[in-house]
């Protein structure tokens, strides 16, 4: 995959060593790196620098990952991949839940961290290419779609409610793009994970109802009795044109 630019990429882990290796192996590959390894000094730095996107371990001196994740969701909206040590979905369902686009669990091998960065950098705007795999699933369409008060807008990346900018993380922005373009069609969630992760589905992973939830209330619905996202046993995911 070829960038427009070398995509700055910023690592917080307290453990140097590691760091360090991968910091060499991802620029090797044509990233360029920076390291931090105190979680409140990492706060600053990605809401100040904004970098392309952040590896953020969780277990971190000062501040957790969890923590750092959360206080910089509203002032930084590109890719955060959370790595865990934990192997059960704990912390990778709170992760999400506090705004990170995509986890990885501890010890990673640097080939696999390296391609899910790349995949999170594709589909960031920044990176998206007009030959994008993607693209005949809808993710690159320069288009607007209108749904009553909702107006979702895949050029600028902007979602507007009864004319109020929502907030999306760039992997929240995807999946609603993914949704409402394909609007009065059922996506099951293989198909949703094929398209926004580039793997298949487990029948275990939580990550898309996780941010489908996450998504409702900022769009004005419902998060009980949702009508504009709706879920169908067994099935997947509906996004329905019109409500009434």
């Amino acid at each position: 995959m070829e960038f427009q630019k070398c995509p700055n990429i910023l690592i917080v882990e307290d453990d140097e060593r590691l760091a360090s290796l991968t910091k060499e192996y991802m620029e090797g590959n044509g990233l360029n790196v920076s390291i931090e390894m105190d979680g409140a000094r990492a706060v600053e730095r990605i809401i100040h620098d904004q970098p392309d996107l952040v590896v953020l371990d969780v277990m971190l001196p000062s501040k957790d990952g969890m923590t750092v994740c959360k206080e910089v969701r509203s002032h930084y909206t590109n890719p955060i991949l959370m790595l865990t040590a934990r192997t059960d979905d704990v912390d990778h369902v709170l992760g999400l839940e506090m705004g990170a686009d995509d986890y990885l669990s501890k010890p990673v091998r640097p080939r696999i961290l390296l391609a899910r960065i790349k995949a999170l950098l594709r589909r960031s705007h920044a990176h998206l290419n007009e030959g994008d795999d993607n693209q005949d699933h809808g993710l690159n369409k320069g288009a607007r779609l209108e749904f009553a008060d909702l107006v979702i807008d895949h050029a600028s990346r902007d979602v507007w409610l009864r004319g109020e900018t929502v907030d999306l993380t760039s992997a929240e922005f995807d999946l609603l793009w993914l949704l409402s373009s394909n609007a009065g069609r059922i996506l099951s969630r293989e198909e949703i994970f094929e398209v926004l992760r580039g793997i298949e589905y487990d029948g275990q992973d939580r990550s898309i109802d996780v941010r489908v939830s996450r998504i409702r209330p900022k769009i004005g619905d419902d998060p009980v009795n949702p009508k504009r996202i709706k879920t169908v046993r067994s099935k997947g995911y509906l996004f329905v044109k019109e409500i009434f």
